[in-house]
């Protein structure tokens, strides 16, 4: 479990070392962009692998039983997530892991963004949460705990960077999209775009997210269903 907690604490703890100012500026300057990307690659690989081995041999200590009922909270949230992964990745966005977009580049945000703003992020935070809830063990919560710190931190250091990178361009994407999802829509701030959103995404989350659920026990050695 000490094995798996050190993985999960250094996998978190390097991508926010690397992707800050401090840290990622000196490095591109010194090794160069593609050098760095490749770099952090490696990086975050080689602590996942490790991560997912020592989950592998952990022990089963259990912190609240394994109900059936709690089981099928993944069911129900996972059509969601997927459907946030496949949109946050098809879709323009200034605020995507990765993206190299100027401020002339986003005026407008559509699609999943007038959602939230972080698509990726949320189907990162909802797969892992319902993870958690849906298995009650211990070493579940050290690595599913772990990428739900990543997702909600990522959300905020992302803003902060896209805010100083920006400059003024960066208030009118803040004020018409949210965080949490929905809160620019209840607020009024913007409107649905189901047109941007494409009945072929939330097809293609479906159909992926039926995918996942036949190919789950070969993947992952369990079973989704209760």
């Amino acid at each position: 479990m000490n094995n798996l907690l050190a993985a999960v604490v250094l996998f978190v703890a390097g991508h926010f070392a690397l992707s800050s100012v401090t840290l990622r500026t000196p490095l591109i300057a010194k090794l160069g962009d593609g050098p760095f990307r490749g770099l952090y690659a490696a990086f975050s690989l080689a602590t996942l692998v490790w991560a997912g081995f020592a989950y592998a041999v952990a022990p089963d200590v259990r912190l609240w039983p394994a109900a059936a009922g709690l089981k099928l909270i993944p069911l129900l949230v996972m059509p969601i997530a997927v459907f946030l992964l496949i949109a946050g990745y098809t879709t323009k966005s200034p605020t995507r892991v990765g993206a190299k977009l100027s401020p002339g580049e986003v005026t407008t945000v559509s699609g999943v963004l007038r959602i939230t703003r972080h698509p990726f992020l949320w189907a990162a935070a909802l797969w892992a949460l319902s993870h958690i809830i849906a298995r009650g063990d211990l070493a579940v919560v050290i690595l599913m705990g772990g990428i739900v710190v990543l997702a909600f931190g990522g959300m905020l250091h992302i803003d902060q960077r896209r805010e100083a990178e920006f400059g003024a361009a960066w208030g009118p994407i803040a004020l018409s999209t949210s965080v949490i999802p929905f809160a620019a829509l209840a607020s009024g701030r913007t409107t649905m775009d189901w047109e941007g959103i494409g009945w072929w995404r939330v097809a293609l989350g479906l159909a992926l997210y039926a995918a996942f659920l036949v190919a789950h026990p070969w993947i992952f050695g369990v079973s989704a269903l209760p």
